[in-house]
């Protein structure tokens, strides 16, 4: 296969989005589509997601099989929440296929800025580092991780994205499992998220492979440069977090601004 530019573009994206995961841990996935998009030179928006999408998934499904060893998953709690989600996400990326691509973009920006400034504020720890799933907890847990699940799902599907930066914190605010729990759970449901938007979009022949894969290998390889320059940066982990925060909410008002901007001209 020969790498033309666009390849080239498209695996520099992977790239930087898989070093800042290694880098920071999550976050680094919302900037996937707008790279893809401004930065590959990928012409739809949905062609972009479905790749994102794709790659989210393998890339949370190959991190979920070297914490699995961990013992720090929640197993019952994320399959609820995670059957439930994976509804969501089929319905979100159902509606999302009928919604105008630089419509899609706008709503994206928005997101954007809302997850770099949720980004900011210091988390609360949680203390119940004992909860399960039990026939005792269903009563309270279940009605909170289907509700959950069902929610960031939609949003995943939507915005085609795994959306490990939403379902970590709607774990938090189901189970007030610790945040390493949460971390390692999550990604049980970033896996199933990914994969079922991806599985629409190419029932709808919205899925480039070509595409995904180069921006994958990128991320894999990105990801190794991300580790191990953020073992050399542990101590700054913080302030690399605010600095990547501030960062996502100045592309996302760029991206509001580019997709707002050719609907503005109509």
């Amino acid at each position: 296969m020969v790498l033309s530019l666009f390849d080239a573009a498209t695996f520099a994206s992977g790239g930087l989005v898989g070093a800042i995961l290694g880098l920071i841990g999550g976050g680094g996935s919302v900037l996937a589509v707008p790279l893809l998009v401004y930065g590959g030179g990928v012409a739809s928006p949905h062609i972009a997601g479905g790749a994102s999408a794709l790659a989210v998934s393998v890339s949370a499904l190959t991190n979920l099989f070297a914490h699995a060893r961990a013992a720090n998953v929640k197993w019952a709690c994320a399959s609820v929440f995670t059957l439930a989600g994976v509804a969501g996400a089929a319905i979100g990326s159902t509606v999302a296929k009928w919604v105008d691509g630089q419509k899609l973009l706008a709503l994206f920006g928005l997101l954007m800025i809302v997850v770099g400034g949720s980004m900011l504020r210091t988390p609360k720890r949680p203390d119940q580092a004992d909860v399960r799933l039990t026939r005792k907890s269903a009563a309270y847990l279940l009605p909170r991780l289907v509700g959950f699940g069902a929610g960031v799902g939609v949003l995943s599907g939507f915005f085609g994205i795994g959306g490990g930066f939403l379902v970590v914190p709607a774990l938090l605010a189901a189970t007030a499992m610790p945040m390493i729990a949460a971390v390692e759970t999550s990604l049980v449901s970033v896996a199933a998220f990914g994969a079922t938007t991806w599985i629409n979009y190419a029932l709808s022949s919205l899925v480039d492979m070509r595409i995904a894969v180069v921006f994958i290998l990128g991320g894999v390889l990105g990801g190794f440069s991300g580790v191990a320059l953020g073992k050399r940066l542990a101590k700054h982990r913080s302030a690399l977090r605010i600095v990547f925060a501030i960062g996502v909410v100045t592309v996302g008002v760029y991206v509001v601004g580019r997709g707002a901007a050719p609907l503005l001209a109509r």
